[in-house]
């Protein structure tokens, strides 16, 4: 962690038993998806949560149908979307990463299920490891399990 960050500490009585959460991956920039998902799934078992998935897609544009796919299979409490993308010398960047974003947040807010933002949308492969770090490392995958079992909590009580 740097001295600027601002991350919230997780509530430490923070439970998940009983929940299930669904993660869906992108499948492109995966050796660093890998690391997120593995952020994701250590920061579930921590929380007695059970992970559903993972289910992969081939790259973050496609993120939104599989996270909704998720959402209307009843099987789930909440979902995780992982993926990366990289700025690169195109406008592609900034089309893939709003795509994603405005289609997980439309989701979201159309099926009310709580969908965790576990996706990197950063300058360079060096931040992106930066943000998907080993156990007791910066991991915005671990980050996201937590938010997805405060917000399935959430939801659950205003059913």
């Amino acid at each position: 962690m740097t001295s600027g960050d601002q991350r919230p500490k997780p509530p430490s009585d923070l439970d998940g038993s009983g929940l299930r959460i669904g993660v869906v991956r992108a499948e492109w920039n995966s050796a660093i998806v890998d690391r997120l998902t593995e952020g994701s799934a250590r920061g579930l078992v921590e929380m007695n949560a059970d992970l559903v998935g993972p289910v992969s897609v081939p790259g973050c544009f496609e993120l939104p149908l599989a996270c909704r796919v998720l959402a209307l299979s009843g099987n789930v409490d909440a979902v995780i979307a992982t993926g990366v993308v990289i700025r690169g010398e195109t406008t592609h960047y900034e089309l893939v990463s709003n795509a994603a974003a405005s289609g997980i947040q439309a989701v979201q807010l159309e099926t009310g299920m709580p969908i965790a933002f576990g996706l990197l949308t950063v300058e360079s492969v060096e931040q992106a490891l930066e943000r998907s770090q080993g156990e007791g490392g910066h991991n915005v995958g671990e980050e996201a399990a937590v938010v997805a079992v405060q917000m399935a909590r959430l939801v659950g009580k205003h059913k």
